[in-house]
This record gives structure tokens, sequence and C-alpha cells, in this order.
């Protein structure tokens, strides 16, 4: 996770960060990924229904029963866990999470924990009433999925009128006062239209929105083919960056995220050093505390049936089952006596176990490795490097001494 906003526009300085002493459960929501324990942001997929049918749905949902869904009570044993570890946040996710019948009892149950509560949604559900609920919990933000316009969005969800059923289900969300954000994953059948959520933005009085760099898992796995070439995702990214900017210097605040490619993290440290080296070197530190890909150590997932997984995209490797053992048990074992807790193991820090342009890379400790998932997607090689990274060999190239 990249904050577009937080390192090219300044809206973070270091002090902000270091002023809670870089730990989880001190630090705001938008500072998290600078933390230094990085105690795991974790995304629940509370049920694999949903009333939609995305062709880049990572969890291959439909608009069905499914069974095997972790029922209430284990849900808060689960719960009751997370808090204990200290995540800070529970991400309810999905398949559509508004589809499940307890969510409110069980948000209302992580908030009384001391967790914050977050939903990733595609809105089409947030009535007046729905929206009320999530208020009187006190979610900490709602992120709806947005693929572009009208047009383009409709066709990505496979039902006609998803898009303005969810800008009617954020109107309702921002009218019931809670903070709302767009998601949007980048390909090439739309990242023409990241211009189009922006205008969304402030047409709608939203000032976040995080762009997501397409994952090949789930029936996303079939656009492999789609994903943007290295050319055309530098411009995506450039083009984030300079909306972004334009909108800071017209007094506005937006709240701007890239996710899933840590090379964004070089590439806007790279356009800043040309364009204000002072403003550089902060971002440098800032990238550090990063720490760049958080697979398996700063974010992880629970499935539906309490399958544990490195994120949400791993879903062809569990760790384990909360049914049987604790997420803070599964999630700690390093022991290496395992497959699993040998990855575990790794994935704590990739660094030394990356192949390839990786491994000379001059980056390395602040992409950290990138996404394994989509490198082992489309190579079969876990270690080698991700394919989706679009610095030359040259920007990673390490200084001659």
């Amino acid at each position: 996770m990249i904050g577009i906003s937080k390192l090219y526009c300044g809206a973070v300085e270091a002090a902000d960060v270091l002023r809670y002493n870089r730990q989880s459960k001190d630090l705001p929501s938008e500072l998290l990924q600078f933390s230094a324990d990085k105690k795991p942001v974790v995304v629940w997929n509370c049920t694999q229904t949903c009333n939609l049918k995305c062709v880049h749905c990572y969890a291959g949902s439909e608009a069905k029963n499914y069974e095997n869904e972790l029922s209430t009570d284990e849900a808060k044993v689960m719960i009751d866990d997370l808090a204990a570890f200290g995540a800070p946040v529970l991400l309810f996710s999905g398949g559509e999470p508004c589809m499940r019948h307890d969510l409110i009892e069980l948000m209302q149950y992580a908030k009384d924990k001391g967790m914050r509560v977050v939903i990733s949604t595609n809105g089409t559900l947030i009535t007046p009433e729905l929206a009320a609920r999530f208020a009187e919990v006190g979610l900490s933000y709602v992120g709806v999925s947005l693929d572009g316009d009208q047009e383009t969005h409709d066709h990505f969800r496979g039902v006609e009128g998803s898009f303005d059923r969810a800008i009617q289900g954020i109107r309702n969300a921002r009218a019931a006062g809670l903070k709302v954000g767009l998601r949007m994953t980048i390909n090439k059948r739309n990242w023409q239209d990241i211009n189009a959520i922006f205008d969304i933005m402030e047409q709608e009085g939203i000032n976040r929105a995080c762009f997501y760099h397409l994952v090949y898992t789930g029936r996303g796995s079939e656009l492999i083919k789609e994903d943007l070439d290295h050319e055309e995702t530098r411009r995506a990214v450039r083009l984030i960056m300079d909306r972004t900017r334009a909108w800071f210097d017209r007094g506005g605040m937006p709240e701007v995220l890239t996710v899933d490619n840590h090379a964004d993290g070089p590439f806007v440290y790279m356009e800043l050093l040309k364009e204000d080296p002072e403003r550089a070197a902060e971002v440098l530190q800032l990238l550090q505390w990063n720490q760049g890909n958080s697979t398996g150590n700063g974010i992880g997932c629970i499935s539906w049936d309490g399958e544990v997984y490195a994120d949400q995209f791993w879903r062809h490797f569990s760790f384990g089952n909360v049914r049987n053992r604790p997420f803070s048990e599964i999630w700690t074992d390093t022991s290496r006596t395992t497959e699993q807790n040998e990855l575990m193991f790794r994935l704590k820090d990739k660094r030394p176990f990356v192949t390839g342009r990786c491994k000379e890379c001059r980056w390395l400790d602040i992409c950290g490795g990138n996404f394994r998932v989509r490198s082992e997607a489309a190579t079969g090689d876990l270690w080698g490097p991700d394919p989706a990274c679009y610095l030359t060999d040259e920007e990673i190239a390490k200084p001659v001494e």
C-alpha cells in the first residue's frame, strides 16, 4: 500500500509517525502502514456469497449459499483471539459481506473488543437503514468498489444497474456520517477510467480512493493477459499522482493510495527526486518504515470457512484453520517444522529468498520483494521476480561505489 497523497503530496511527515512510537495499537488507521510491530490488519472474508458476479473476483463468488461458513459463535471466538493478539483492524469482506445475516452483531462485537472495524463492499445493498446501523457500530471506513464509469462498472460486475445502486449506497453511507472511499482494480479494460473515478470522487464528496493493481488469482487469473504492460502501469500511476496533486493544489485533501504493487514506492520516490529532492529524502524514510509488501506479516486473511491465508489472494495455500488453532498461534509459528510454517517464516522477511532481478534490486528493502503470489501465478516460481514490476534494469541497479 503506497500512499500517494501521504508521500507525493506531503500529507504525512516522518514526525507524524514518530509521535505514536510506530506502534500499531496507537497509530491512526491512515498511518498503520508505517508501524514498527506490523501487527496484521486482518481481512475476514465473512461470506463467499455475493449478489454480483464480477469478472475479477479473487474469491470466485456467486449468488448462492455456500456451506461451512464460520457460525456466529465461531466468529466471536476468532474475534476474541484477534483482539487479544493486538490485530488493529478487522476488515469485513466477501463475497459481499452485507449478505451475512449477523454482520452487524459481529461488527459490534469486534468494536466492543477494541478493534477498528471496516468493510469492503460492492455498495449495492447499503440502504439508509443499514447505513444507520453501520454508524451506530462506529465503522471506521466503508470501502466501495467501482471499476470506472457506469458502462465499464456494470460490465465488470456482470449485473446491469450495479453502478447506480453502488452510487446510491455511497450516498446513503455518507448521509449517515460514515467515511467512504472508492476501490478500483486497474487492468487494460478500465485503466483509462481512472479520470472518471477522480471525477466521481469530487462530484460525490468522497476524498479517499485505493487503486489496486491486478493480482492473478480467483477469476482474476483469467485476466492475466489483460494486466497493464509496464509502460501502461507507469502512465497509470503517474496519472494517479497528477490528479491527486491537482486536487491538493486546489485546496482539497484527498487520501489516495495504490495497492498491490510495491514498485510504486521507488517510482514515486524517483519522480519526487526530480521535482523536490528535499521532500524525496523524507519520503525515502517513510518508505523504509513501510517495508513494502506485507503479505504474511502486516496483513493476513481468514476465509469464510476459517482457513488462514497470507493475504486474500493466497487461497491455494492455507496455514491452518481457526476452528482448530487460534489465528495468533498460526500467524506466529515460524518453527520451520512443516511446509506451512516454513513459508510463514519466509514471508516474515522475503528478502533472503527472492531470486533474479529482485535479489539484486537496490529497492529490495523498500519493496520487500513485491507480490510472490503473482510471480507464482505467472511463472510457477514463488520466489522469482514479480512480472508486474515495471522498474527498468537501470532504475533497480545498485549505485557504483
